[in-house]
């Protein structure tokens, strides 16, 4: 039974979603996840290629659908997408309660496009499409990068009634965009007589990279004035995300198509694993609570906040103009927002193409042992 005492206890009833950013046959299997459903707060699910990647080295639980796969002559590809698509279509079935229960809003599982599309707009359409037909359940998320090229497959998704977590986001810049682009899909389904009340989107913001790379340039400048801004950077550019959200959302515009029906596109703090051994292991979930987000987290970082957390309320909201200090001091000290956030989608979109082939590898290896090579 669900505790309602635990610091994710208080971070759900402070209005966070907790998502577990992990997914495998065996979770699934095992009766794992439905236990962090029940015990942790758990209600919803990331995926990326290196989630997969890492779940097919370990155990043999895919070995009968990949010895299938491999007598029936699928492609690498072809054994991906029905491999991937397996996992999340259980995980949506395990999540459907949550789904129902909450009107849509959690209970979600999402399922990426591949990385060599990040710029390609119509191929992005065309895989989103079919990665949610395959799928073939109302709570799957189809993840998109916020690429420019991205912006307008968000749209043209959204228009068709599918539920997008726009993935990759790094600036507040582009956070407007990713907005705008999820409003224009929404205005253009309306008009076509879909249900609005169906569409529903997560934007995903991340943290501690933002942290890695300025920490690693603040070091470089070593004055103690640069080294008190380390593990700043990403928690300021996060609340600002959020205060976008706001703005975004209390515009004409935006009301205007909820009392259509249309929803809110929550704030989704992404990357929020501490990767500095110096910072506390619950520090980009502590101080990013407020209302209407979600936080997507490896299970350490959950388990470490169960077990320590300490949950003191919405940490977010009035916090915008000491977050806009620390952007300007380091402005002030010559390190670029721009740059900085231009270098990490860039290599966000390296990142996960490099975990991509190594999905493909990791399949590819599966088949030729099933097929006896």
């Amino acid at each position: 039974m669900t505790d309602n005492t635990s610091p994710l206890a208080e971070l759900s009833a402070a209005g966070v979603s907790v998502w577990l950013d992990d997914l495998s046959r065996e979770r699934i299997t095992s009766g794992g996840l439905q236990d962090l459903i029940d015990d942790r707060h758990v209600v919803g699910v990331t995926t990326n290629p290196t989630i997969f990647a890492n779940a097919l080295a370990q155990g043999d639980a895919y070995d009968a659908q990949v010895a299938t796969l491999a007598a029936a002559g699928s492609s690498v590809s072809e054994a991906v997408v029905d491999i991937t698509t397996h996992d999340v279509a259980r995980g949506c079935d395990l999540f459907r309660p949550l789904f129902d229960s909450t009107n849509g809003l959690n209970g979600r599982v999402s399922i990426e496009v591949e990385p060599a599309l990040a710029h390609d707009t119509e191929g992005t359409i065309a895989q989103g499409r079919m990665l949610w037909d395959t799928v073939g359940r109302p709570n799957v998320m189809i993840k998109i990068p916020a690429t420019v090229e991205g912006l307008g497959a968000i749209t043209e998704l959204t228009a068709i009634g599918i539920s997008v977590n726009v993935t990759l986001i790094f600036s507040l810049e582009r956070h407007r965009e990713v907005v705008n682009a999820y409003l224009s899909g929404l205005e253009k389904a309306k008009a076509a007589g879909i249900d609005l009340a169906g569409i529903r989107s997560v934007a995903s913001f991340f943290v501690s990279r933002v942290d890695t790379e300025v920490d690693k340039r603040l070091a470089a400048i070593g004055t103690p004035e640069a080294m008190a801004l380390k593990g700043k950077a990403g928690i300021a550019n996060a609340r600002l995300a959020y205060q976008v959200f706001e703005q975004a959302f209390a515009s004409e515009r935006a009301k205007g198509l909820i009392s259509a029906g249309a929803n809110l596109q929550r704030p989704l703090w992404a990357s929020t694993g501490v990767k500095d051994p110096a910072f506390k292991d619950t520090l980009y979930v502590e101080e990013l609570v407020a209302p209407d987000v979600v936080n997507t987290m490896p299970e350490k970082t959950m388990e470490a906040v169960f077990d320590h957390g300490v949950i003191r309320g919405d940490t977010v909201t009035g916090s915008y103009a000491d977050a806009n200090a620390v952007l300007d001091e380091l402005a002030g000290l010559g390190i670029s927002y721009d740059d900085v956030t231009d270098l990490l989608e860039k290599e966000g979109v390296d990142k996960f193409t490099v975990s991509w082939n190594e999905l493909l590898d990791t399949v590819s290896a599966a088949l030729d042992s099933a097929r006896g090579k």
